[in-house]
């Protein structure tokens, strides 16, 4: 038997999405030239891009392919920093990699950097934001919905400080900053989207979350805010990032995009509630990670007194259970988890960390399952140590 539990690094690719693309094979063209082919492959592309946008409420201008949510996370930073070339930028302690290590390098160009503390189970204050901000504050960057422990932070509430305190500037110091990032890749699959609701100028988001393809991601660009690109060379993506179009993951990701469907997902904080209930009766000395409520309904992360999480793993591994340790992008980190640190998880539970993530093709029969093996697999790494 083989349960996939590891949704939260990649879903599996829809067959219907697999379907689209492979129809798109037959464009040959490239979408930049100016030929029949090219045409038929830019109409083809063009017509995702305003399906896409229309999910988010956007226009078809504002949005930017990518080859991820990195590179997206990436362009934001670095074509923020390239516009203003100093400043102030704040962000939290819990981000993705692809959202720290930028930061972390234009604080060695010079930056001022603050990172916000979170509570101990993942929350930002907003507020605290707020009070962090100064003159020459130009990004602020907040995750949506973290990768580890699954806390939904408080985007909207955090848009709408931020544009009321922007109402109160000079009209000839509002177009500086602060401008307001939100990496949004755990959240597609469940939360709403909508970025005049959520009051953001950049979001970032991809195919691999949401059962569409790999190599593919999404920076929305608020009209009007020019970035300087990462990549250079050519005129594409309104020359926000040159390199040719990848015609087959964007109709791909825009297939995946259409069949997202929330209601379905009800049927995952059943599976989460009932999975994390009986792990915590099955296991003795287990902890859970992240809060119980405003939490990813697919996302469990719990810690293991007395054993570490790589040969947890491997043992769920042999039994066909495929799970992960927390952001796909540090899996090979010899140092605990950030995101744990920064929430306190005491130090003995730093590296027993397992994180489970639920998706579309889970059923009860498969928690079940691992909460069989599960226990058994804790028992002998325990007897080893």
């Amino acid at each position: 038997m083989t349960v996939y539990l590891d949704n939260a690094a990649a879903t599996p690719i829809d067959n219907r999405v697999k379907k689209e693309m492979s129809r798109s094979m037959d464009l040959c063209g490239n979408p930049s030239s100016f030929n029949d082919g090219g045409r038929a492959a830019r109409v083809q592309t063009e017509q995702a891009r305003a399906q896409i946008a229309r999910f988010i409420n956007a226009r078809p201008e504002e949005i930017v392919f990518t080859s991820s949510g990195s590179e997206a996370n990436n362009t934001a930073i670095f074509g923020v920093a390239d516009k203003f070339r100093s400043g102030h930028i704040i962000s939290t302690a819990i981000e993705h990699p692809s959202v720290l290590e930028p930061i972390g390098k234009l604080a060695g160009e010079g930056f001022k950097i603050d990172l916000v503390s979170v509570d101990a189970e993942g929350f930002v204050n907003p507020r605290n934001i707020l009070n962090l901000i100064k003159k020459d504050t130009v990004l602020i960057s907040v995750m949506y919905a973290n990768n580890e422990i699954g806390t939904i932070e408080p985007i909207r509430e955090i848009g709408k400080l931020l544009k009321e305190y922007r109402s109160k500037l000079p009209l000839s110091a509002r177009n500086r900053g602060p401008l307001f990032h939100v990496d949004a890749c755990q959240a597609t699959e469940y939360l709403n989207m909508n970025v005049h609701e959520l009051g953001v100028d950049f979001l970032t988001f991809n195919g691999s979350k949401i059962y569409g393809p790999k190599g593919i991601g999404v920076l929305y660009v608020k009209r009007d805010l020019e970035i300087k690109p990462l990549i250079l060379g050519g005129n594409q993506e309104r020359g926000r990032r040159a390199g040719t179009e990848n015609t087959a993951a964007i109709l791909g990701l825009a297939k995946a995009i259409s069949l997202i469907n929330k209601k379905e997902n009800k049927k995952l904080p059943k599976l989460q509630d009932y999975f994390i209930s009986n792990i915590l009766k099955k296991i003795s000395d287990v902890r859970l990670n992240g809060p119980k409520k405003n939490r990813l309904p697919n996302n469990i992360n719990i810690s293991i007194f007395g054993v570490g999480n790589e040969e947890i793993l491997l043992q769920l591994d042999k039994h066909g259970i495929h799970a992960g340790s927390g952001s796909a992008c540090t899996s090979h980190a010899v140092e605990p988890s950030h995101v744990l640190k920064a929430i306190g998880v005491p130090k003995k539970y730093l590296n027993g960390a397992i994180r489970f993530s639920l998706g579309r093709q889970t059923i009860k029969k498969d928690i079940d399952y691992v909460l069989k093996v599960l226990p058994k697999v804790i028992e002998k790494c325990r007897s080893l140590r």
